[in-house]
């Protein structure tokens, strides 16, 4: 394929998998449920949190998260006391439990009362085309709390060689604008087209057929590596092929 023969092909699979029937499967259907922006976005982050895994999984956990919230995130986070943290306790995803979601409560609170919330923190930090020196920030203020070393391995680092993969799906959630119901486009102080592809085995593979990826591990220089491809095809909204590359993997086995 040239590489016009590519775009074509790509901007297709785009329209076909960015459309509302993508949130049926999706864990991007969790935040949909909610209304008020900090809502959302706190759902969006701990939903994109736990998002590995079996995808219907992800789905219920974070459905039981949410009723864990009191289905008002925001609030819960505001004013929970310490009785209503130890109802947290019981919830296991993976390796993500109770303990790490009592801290990752009393982290948001902090940094909604204390830093103006999470899109004030990655505005503040954003690179002038990338948002990953953002997350490499993110992770700092997020563990500024006396807290488990074992929870900081739930936020990722791209400074670390991470592709930081599920912080990467969570702003192109908040950032991408809602044009086709998908994505919610609340955080209007960033681009889209600083955003970032969230690499995953499903996408990885696809790129590498596609070659638009060479490297071999789904790291941070890899994902430096396949930003750069597909600003070219697409300087303004490159993370619109996630939903191709994604959709190529998952649910025609390219």
């Amino acid at each position: 394929m040239t590489k016009a023969e590519l775009k074509v092909f790509l901007d297709e699979k785009v329209v076909q998998y960015n459309h509302p029937k993508f949130l049926e499967d999706d864990p991007i259907q969790v935040p949909h449920q909610f209304s008020k922006k900090e809502d959302i976005e706190i759902s969006g982050f701990l939903t994109a949190t736990i998002a590995w895994g079996n995808r219907k999984s992800i789905i219920n956990n974070a459905i039981r998260l949410m009723e864990l919230l009191d289905n008002a995130p925001h609030d819960f986070i505001a004013n929970h006391s310490e009785t209503d943290l130890e109802k947290l306790l019981p919830f296991v995803h993976r390796t993500f439990n109770g303990m790490d979601l009592q801290y990752f409560v009393q982290s948001l609170k902090n940094i909604y009362h204390n830093h103006g919330g999470l899109e004030s923190i990655f505005a503040k930090y954003q690179g002038e085309d990338s948002l990953q020196p953002a997350i490499t920030e993110l992770k700092k203020v997020f563990f500024e709390l006396p807290h488990l070393q074992r929870t900081q391995k739930h936020v990722s680092d791209p400074i670390k060689g991470s592709a930081a993969k599920r912080i990467n799906m969570f702003l192109r959630w908040m950032v991408r604008d809602n044009s086709t119901g998908v994505d919610f486009g609340l955080w209007k102080s960033l681009n889209p087209s600083q955003l970032s592809c969230p690499l995953d085995v499903h996408s990885g593979n696809v790129a590498r057929k596609l070659k638009l990826l060479q490297r071999k591990q789904n790291d941070a220089k890899a994902l430096a590596e396949l930003d750069k491809n597909l600003r070219k095809l697409d300087s303004l909204d490159p993370v619109k092929y996630d939903f191709a590359l994604f959709g190529l993997g998952v649910f025609e086995k390219f």
